[in-house]
């Protein structure tokens, strides 16, 4: 629901965590109970700000990598399915689907009717051309080669060895068939489908603008989804207007703005004063927005790791001693309530509570069970890693952890906190690089198979679906452009290992037996774990206030909402409404 962490999608800018009673998935409506009288359309406004950036970073699906885009886009575009507010797998632009006796042949019938929002017919050809596209290799897609990875020879297309997979995997027998051949049997196909990367463009309206420019006339056409751009205003704002061509239910809501924000406190501000609908709240505010009349804080679960991400071909950080050492000397229950007032949860888990595959007895790095680390351990590690190393105090290599705080006082906070922990623990004196967060993105990205990425960074990762193969071989399997941290690379021992690890992960994508595929994927996090793959600390969740005047709201783990919930939202005349005059 709001531009934090994600993504899914990839890493999305940790935005406001609360006390999280983290379990499983569940949508839950929100809103005060009272029932105001519907106010007139042009007072069916809805203002959701997005905090820490100044522009969505795409509106293109087969780029999308963060939340906020990932928001504005799923505004505009459906797929194939979609996940429910119980992060179940739902038919969207196809009314039903089904799998060959082969297991790897997918028929997907199209709903008659569907229109993009310039009245053209969705047809097969669109689907296909969709799913296609994002694979081109001129695109440059940091995220097609990772959600697509399951079509069958979509590597070659994304390599540029094919030109095409339409009549190879891809296939549009009639305008309402599409035909998908996958390269493996895969429980997580269906999920997979269900992220931006797939969603259906305009074969018509992209081909007439180009691929780098066809999201700059959206307000003409192009959208499948529940609303269409209205304006796109980089600094400021970009808002929607309903699809008057959408399949399903309209929405009531005549008018989604979104108006960006550089900070939390900003946010907040805003909404007190009416300018905004919604906000996050600030952990110095808690306690007023918890008094606040009318049930208008809420606080809301998400499958939402944070962690910091280490660069397995940069030094010192090559030495899983080292890398054990920085993760043990982090108090995560220290951090959870000195620093986040215990709204959060503190982990040494990939995997969240709340998914399927959660590992009950997992244990962090080195065996130590307790998410307070261990220091002496870490100490002791660390001597080691640097005597296999011969490094000196003096020849240590220089330490540089690149974060995005997006003005969070809290996030400065945090990575204050466990730089002296470091330094306290190991001795090794951390520079912090705090910068833009979609810079931050464009240098995760830049970090895949490079020793001159980033060196240590803070992230989050949200599930995308619910399924661990998200969390473990999306993220660290060999080839896939998530794989920030060149978990598997390299050519000593310690790597060797990992590709082994990576191989078991491609054998529990395709086991059918749902429960020894969870322990596979068991085994499978508990060797990342000790290899710090990552060094987890929280696992969050986002509490937020709401305008009692906004009814039909509905949270769900994955921090999004469906399209056709939309059809459910809207504001009535009870108290304290955003003044939306400014947008009309």
């Amino acid at each position: 629901m709001f531009s934090r962490k994600r993504v899914a999608g990839r890493f999305l800018p940790a935005l406001f965590v609360l006390l999280a009673v983290l379990i499983s998935a569940c949508g839950g409506s929100t809103g005060s109970s009272s029932a105001g009288t519907k106010l007139s359309d042009d007072k069916q406004i809805f203002v959701y700000p997005q905090r820490g950036i100044s522009d969505v970073a795409t509106l293109d699906p087969g780029l999308s990598t963060d939340t906020a885009s990932a928001q504005a886009i799923q505004m505009m575009f459906t797929g194939l399915v979609q996940l429910d507010d119980n992060l179940k797998v739902k038919p969207q632009l196809a009314e039903s689907y089904s799998v060959a006796s082969d297991g790897v042949t997918w028929t997907f019938k199209l709903r008659q009717g569907t229109k993009f929002s310039d009245g053209n017919p969705i047809t097969a050809d669109d689907v296909v051309y969709s799913i296609d596209r994002a694979l081109k290799p001129e695109l440059k897609s940091t995220v097609a080669p990772s959600y697509l990875a399951l079509v069958k020879d979509s590597d070659k297309r994304f390599a540029g060895k094919v030109p095409t997979l339409i009549g190879d995997s891809l296939f549009a027998p009639d305008p309402t068939t599409v035909k998908i051949v996958t390269n493996q049997k895969a429980q997580y196909f269906l999920d997979a489908l269900t992220y931006p990367t797939s969603y259906v463009v305009e074969k018509s309206f992209v081909e007439k603008y180009g691929d780098q420019k066809w999201t700059d006339h959206l307000s003409e056409g192009g959208a499948s989804g529940p609303f269409k751009l209205e304006k796109h205003i980089s600094g400021q704002q970009i808002s929607f207007v309903p699809n008057e061509n959408y399949y399903n239910a309209k929405p009531q809501l005549k008018k989604v703005v979104f108006p960006f924000y550089k900070d939390a406190q900003t946010v907040y501000k805003a909404y007190k004063s009416n300018q905004v609908d919604l906000s996050g709240v600030p952990g110095p505010n808690l306690d007023e927005a918890r008094a606040m009349p009318n049930q208008q804080y809420h606080q809301s679960p998400i499958l939402a790791i944070y962690y910091y991400g280490m660069n397995y071909l940069a030094k010192p950080f090559n030495n899983i001693k080292i890398r054990q050492a920085f993760a043990l000397s982090i108090d995560r229950d220290t951090l959870a309530h000195s620093i986040y007032k215990d709204r959060v949860a503190p982990t040494n888990h990939i995997v969240p509570q709340g998914m399927p595959g959660y590992n009950q007895n997992l244990t962090g790095p080195a065996g130590v069970s307790s998410t307070k680390g261990d220091k002496t351990l870490a100490k002791q590690l660390f001597q080691e890693g640097m005597q296999e190393e011969g490094y000196t105090t003096a020849n240590f290599p220089q330490v540089s952890l690149t974060v995005a705080t997006s003005g969070s006082a809290a996030a400065k906070n945090e990575f204050q906190y466990v730089q002296q922990q470091w330094k306290d623990a190991l001795g090794v004196n951390v520079t912090i690089n705090d910068e833009d967060f979609n810079k931050l993105l464009d240098d995760e990205a830049q970090t895949v198979g490079s020793a001159k990425g980033l060196q240590i960074w803070s992230a989050g990762w949200v599930a995308d679906y619910p399924d661990p193969q998200d969390w473990t071989d999306l993220l660290f399997g060999k080839g896939s452009a998530n794989n920030q941290v060149n978990y598997g690379l390299g050519s000593n021992k310690t790597a060797v290992e990992q590709q082994a690890n990576q191989d078991a992960m491609v054998k529990a994508n395709t086991i059918v037996d749902q429960t020894s595929r969870m322990a596979q994927y068991n085994q499978i996090e508990q060797k990342l774990i000790n290899d710090v793959a990552w060094a987890p600390t929280y696992q969050s969740a986002v509490s937020y206030v709401l305008k009692p005047c906004v009814k039909g709201w509905v949270d769900n783990a994955q921090n999004m909402t469906p399209p056709d919930d939309w059809a459910n939202i809207y504001k009535t005349t009870d108290s304290s409404c955003a003044n939306t005059n400014s947008y009309k």
